[in-house]
C-alpha cells in the first residue's frame, strides 16, 4: 500500500484546540442434535435430546459465540437448552434492541450474529432489525419461538404466522415442524446468513417440536472448500479495455467490498494504476480517507468533490454497491458520461438500478485480482504508466480545495455537532468502532471522522432505523471487547432505543454514548425548511429529558456538554470512564448537513447552504 497522505478537507475542530490525541457452517454439526448425553454409566449415543437441545448443538457447532435475545413462553424451552451451552446470552431490554445488536455484532466479526424471541410480539419486534439486515445485506440469524404446531393457524395466545412476516425480508426462512431435523435446519440458516451475498435467515419453532424428543443420528457431511466465484475472463478483458481507454477513470467502492473482505485487493488496485476512490455510505473505510487518492464517500450527503468526480468521470469502476437513491440522486444524471463496470456477487443487482456496460458476477476481491492482473498486463503492453491520469488526479484534487468539508464556529452561537465529532476522533484510536442511529448526527458522524479501516462505522443504511446506535454499539462491543466503541446518536433516535443502556451497565460495557442533543428530529426539520416552507409539524420536542441525569438513573456516568472549551475535558473524562458513559452534548439547534443532494437530483447540482436548494 502507498504511504497515506492527508486529503485537503478543512475541518474547523484543529483550529479551535488541541485534545490529547462466513462461519461457513454446513450441516454438519448442525446435525450434533443427537450429541451424546451423560448417563451414570457415561454417555450413550441413543440417548434421546429434545428439539431445543438439537438447536442450541447447532449454534454450538458453527461456533456461535453469542447470542442476544429476550426470553418468553414460547421460545423457553431453546432458552432452557442455552442454560449450560457454550454461546453466552445476552439478555436485552426489547427484542429490537436484540437484533440491532445481533445485527451490528454480524457487522463487525463478519460473521452472522444470532438473535432469539418469542413467539407473538416477541417475533414480530424483530421485524424492523430483520428488514435493516436485509437491505443491507448483513449476516444474521433470528430464531423465533411458535405455539405448538397443533394451534398454528388458530390465533392461539401470542401466535403470528411468522414465516410469512418475514418471508419478504429474509434471504430465507424456515417452519421447524419436525423434531428430528430441527438441528439440521438450524445449521441451515447460519450456513445460508453468511454465504454469498449475506443476509437474515430466520427459524421459526414451535414449542412442541423443541419440548420433542429424537433419537436421530447426526448425518455425516463432507465439509468443501468452495473457490469464491470469478468473473468471466472475456469480460474482464473487456472490462479492461474500458479502464485504459479511460481518461478519468473512478473507483466507487460499495458495502459488498466489505462484505467480500476485499479492501486490500481494492487499495492494491487503486494504489497500482492510481485511480481515485469515491464510496458509497455502507462502503466507508473500505479505503482509507487519509489517502490522497480518497474522495470520501458520495451520495446524498456525501462529499461536493466526491459527486463532482462521479459526475465527470468516464469510466466507472463499481464494486459491490446496489447503486441505491441516496447515492445516485436521479439515474438519468447519474455518471453522463461514463462506462459502467459493476462488480457485484449478486446477478440481480447488475443493471437493475444503473445500466452495467461490462457486468462482471463474482466476488469482490476474486474479481478484483483479475482485474489488477489484466490491468497490469494491458499497461505494459500499451507501455502506459502510473502518469496515465495524473491530470484527472489533479483535477479531483482541485475539487477537494473548491468543495471541503467545513464549519463555522462563532463564539455567539451554540456548540457545533462537527466539531464534538472531530473532537472524539482526535480523542480515539483509528481502530474505534463508531455506531449511529439514524438521521443528522449520522451524516455528521460520516462526513467528520476519518474512516481508514472496513468495519468501522456500523450503521443503518439502506432502510434507515432510527434507534439502532446504541443496541448496535452493545453488538459491536461484545463483537470487540478490546476496541474502543463510541456511539453518536440524536435525541430523537436514543429516545427509541436508550432501555439498552440498562444492558450496557449490566454487561459492565465500555461504551460512550455522544447525543447530539438539537432537541428535534433534526433531518425532518431540515426538510421542513428546505421543501414544506418551513412548517415543522411533529419535529420539534421543545423538552427533551435530561440524558445526563437518565444515565445516572440507569446506572452509567452522565455528562452534559455545552461549550467548546469543555469539550476535549469531557469527551476525555467518558471516554476514559470504565463502563457505559452518555455526554448530553447540546448543539445549535439550526445547524443543517450539508453538502445536500435533493432528492432525486443531479449529484453535482449538491447545495452548500439552504438557499441553493
Amino acid at each position: 500500500m502507498s504511504e497515506r497522505t492527508s486529503t485537503t478537507t478543512t475541518h474547523r475542530y484543529r483550529e479551535r484546540t488541541d485534545p490529547q490525541t462466513t462461519a461457513e457452517s454446513t450441516t454438519e454439526s448442525a446435525t450434533e442434535s443427537a450429541e451424546t448425553t451423560e448417563t451414570d454409566d457415561g454417555p450413550t449415543s441413543d440417548t434421546p435430546t429434545t428439539g431445543a437441545q438439537a438447536a442450541v448443538a447447532a449454534l454450538e457447532a458453527a461456533g456461535v459465540e453469542h447470542v442476544f435475545g429476550v426470553q418468553g413462553g414460547a421460545i423457553m424451552p431453546v432458552y432452557d437448552a442455552l442454560y449450560d451451552a457454550d454461546p453466552d446470552h445476552v439478555t436485552m431490554a426489547h427484542e429490537q434492541g436484540a437484533v440491532h445488536a445481533a445485527d451490528a455484532y454480524g457487522q463487525v466479526t463478519g460473521r452472522p450474529g444470532v438473535c432469539m424471541a418469542t413467539s407473538g410480539p416477541g417475533a414480530t419486534n424483530l421485524v424492523t432489525g430483520i428488514a435493516d439486515a436485509n437491505m443491507d445485506s448483513d449476516p444474521l440469524v433470528a430464531l423465533t419461538g411458535q405455539v405448538p404446531t397443533a394451534f398454528v393457524g388458530n390465533d392461539a395466545f401470542q401466535e403470528t404466522d411468522t414465516v410469512g412476516v418475514t418471508r419478504p425480508i429474509t434471504k430465507t426462512n424456515f417452519f421447524a415442524g419436525d423434531t428430528d431435523t430441527v438441528g439440521a435446519t438450524v445449521g441451515d440458516a447460519i450456513a445460508l446468513a453468511g454465504e454469498g451475498r449475506p443476509g437474515p435467515t430466520l427459524v421459526d419453532l414451535p414449542k412442541d417440536v423443541t419440548t420433542g424428543e429424537t433419537s436421530a443420528e447426526p448425518t455425516p457431511t463432507t465439509e468443501t472448500e468452495e473457490e469464491p466465484p470469478a468473473a468471466d475472463a472475456d469480460a474482464v478483458a473487456r472490462a479492461v479495455r474500458a479502464l485504459t481507454d479511460a481518461d478519468q477513470p473512478l473507483i466507487l467502492s460499495g458495502g459488498g467490498v466489505t462484505k467480500g473482505e476485499a479492501s486490500e485487493e481494492l487499495q492494491a488496485f487503486a494504489t497500482e494504476f492510481g485511480i481515485p476512490v469515491t464510496t458509497t455510505m455502507p462502503g466507508i473505510g473500505t479505503f482509507p480517507e487519509d489517502h490522497d487518492l480518497s474522495l470520501s464517500w458520495a451520495g446524498m450527503h456525501g462529499t461536493g468533490y466526491a459527486n463532482m468526480a462521479i459526475s465527470h468521470t468516464d469510466c466507472m469502476l463499481a464494486v459491490g454497491t446496489r447503486f441505491d437513491d441516496r447515492l445516485t440522486g436521479g439515474i438519468e444524471t447519474f455518471a453522463p458520461d461514463a462506462t459502467v463496470v459493476h462488480v457485484d456477487i449478486d446477478p440481480a443487482e447488475i443493471s437493475k438500478n444503473v445500466h452495467a456496460d461490462h457486468p462482471l458476477v463474482g466476488d469482490a476481491g476474486t474479481v478484483l485480482e483479475q482485474l489488477h492482473d489484466a490491468m497490469g498486463d494491458a499497461f505494459e503492453e500499451s507501455g502506459l504508466t502510473g502518469d496515465a491520469y495524473d491530470s484527472w488526479r489533479t483535477t479531483c484534487t482541485d475539487w477537494k480545495t473548491e468543495y471541503p468539508l467545513t464549519y463555522d464556529t462563532p463564539e455567539d452561537e451554540p456548540l457545533k455537532p462537527q466539531f464534538v465529532v472531530e473532537a472524539t476522533d482526535e480523542l480515539t484510536p483509528d481502530d474505534t468502532l463508531v455506531t449511529t442511529g439514524v438521521g443528522q448526527h449520522q451524516m455528521w458522524a460520516a462526513q467528520f471522522w476519518t474512516y481508514t479501516e472496513p468495519r468501522t462505522y456500523i450503521s443503518s443504511h439502506g432502510l434507515g432505523t432510527m434507534g439502532y446506535g446504541l443496541p448496535a454499539a452493545i453488538g459491536a462491543k461484545v463483537a470487540a471487547p478490546d476496541r474502543e466503541v463510541v456511539c453518536f446518536d440524536g435525541d430523537g433516535s436514543f429516545l427509541m432505543t436508550m432501555q439498552e443502556l440498562a444492558v450496557a451497565v449490566r454487561e459492565n460495557l465500555d461504551v460512550t454514548v455522544v447525543v447530539l442533543n438539537n432537541e428535534a428530529i433534526g433531518m425532518v426539520r431540515q426538510w421542513q425548511d428546505a421543501f414544506f416552507e418551513g412548517r415543522r409539524m411533529a419535529s420539534e420536542y421543545g423538552w427533551v429529558p435530561d440524558f445526563a441525569a437518565l444515565a445516572e438513573a440507569f446506572g452509567a456516568k452522565g455528562f452534559t456538554l455545552r461549550e467548546y472549551d469543555e469539550t476535549a475535558e469531557t469527551l476525555r473524562e467518558a471516554i476514559d470512564y470504565d463502563g457505559p458513559s452518555v455526554v448530553d452534548a447540546h448543539i445549535d439547534p439550526t445547524e443543517n448537513v450539508y453538502p445536500m443532494v435533493p432528492s432525486g437530483g443531479d449529484n453535482c447540482q449538491f447545495a452548500l447552504s439552504e438557499d441553493q436548494l
